[in-house]
């Protein structure tokens, strides 16, 4: 059993990094599986709007928050979450793990070409990193279940997807169990940061919240309206919740 915090009607983990890392670890010892799930302001809000998403994440072993403002959100509503778990630094913090624990991973999303840029510079940073194998994200519905055959195959205890929301929800949810992998831990745009493609906030702009805008700056066009109408919704969802809620111990029991 494991308590979970409550927040905006989705269940969420209260671990620190080191807290998750050492979970991942013990799953992959005693030979189980753990399917993590990272929700941050544009994803909750997109939850409530993507019934399909809601459910995947809903159906993840471990849901932890990857944006600063649901760590603030959640003090603010009185729900306690010790920190930010990032996705990338997640990520980051795995591999470094596997290399030590003498793990296999797979590494499935992003375009050829990123995934031959990231592979090269996890060889150098993680040269003892065995890696079971990988493929580029781009594929339709009904490849995936030869491609978690393939992954299976692989023999990989850790699987890393790089891809966007709802797709690598929706294809863990749908055939994660049948990878084979004892983690599966979707991890979004990384792959792109660690090929050199996409440049991280520096540090002082993710610890007051604004990685987000640092993001926008890189790709205005893209990203600058999904990001302005998605924290402005979420906003809108914190002053609601914070004016309607009710009185609770903000803890849901759970068990996996």
């Amino acid at each position: 059993m494991t308590q979970r915090q409550s927040l905006f009607g989705v269940s969420l983990d209260a671990l620190t990094m080191k807290e998750t890392v050492q979970r991942c670890l013990d799953v992959v010892r005693r030979e189980e599986r753990i399917e993590i799930g990272m929700v941050n302001a544009a994803k909750l809000v997109n939850m409530r709007r993507d019934p399909r998403l809601a459910k995947a994440v809903a159906g993840c072993d471990l849901v932890l928050a990857d944006g600063q403002a649901v760590v603030w959100a959640g003090r603010v509503l009185g729900t306690r979450l010790p920190e930010r778990v990032a996705g990338i630094d997640l990520f980051m913090h795995l591999l470094a793990a596997a290399e030590a624990e003498g793990i296999s991973v797979y590494l499935l999303g992003a375009q050829q070409r990123v995934l031959d840029m990231m592979l090269q510079e996890i060889d150098e940073r993680f040269p003892k990193l065995r890696v079971a194998g990988s493929r580029n994200g781009y594929f339709e519905d009904s490849e995936q279940e030869a491609i978690a055959d393939a992954i299976a195959d692989s023999g990989a205890q850790m699987l890393f997807l790089g891809m966007t929301s709802p797709k690598k929800e929706i294809f863990t949810a749908g055939y994660g169990t049948r990878t084979g992998a004892n983690v599966v831990h979707g991890v979004g745009g990384s792959f792109d940061i660690l090929a050199g493609i996409t440049k991280r906030a520096p540090l002082a702009w993710q610890r007051v919240g604004l990685e987000w805008f640092y993001r926008t700056l890189q790709e205005p066009r893209r990203l600058g309206r999904r990001y302005l109408t998605t924290n402005a919704a979420f906003l809108l969802m914190t002053v609601r919740e914070f004016i309607h809620r009710t009185p609770s111990t903000g803890t849901a029991n759970r068990s996996y």
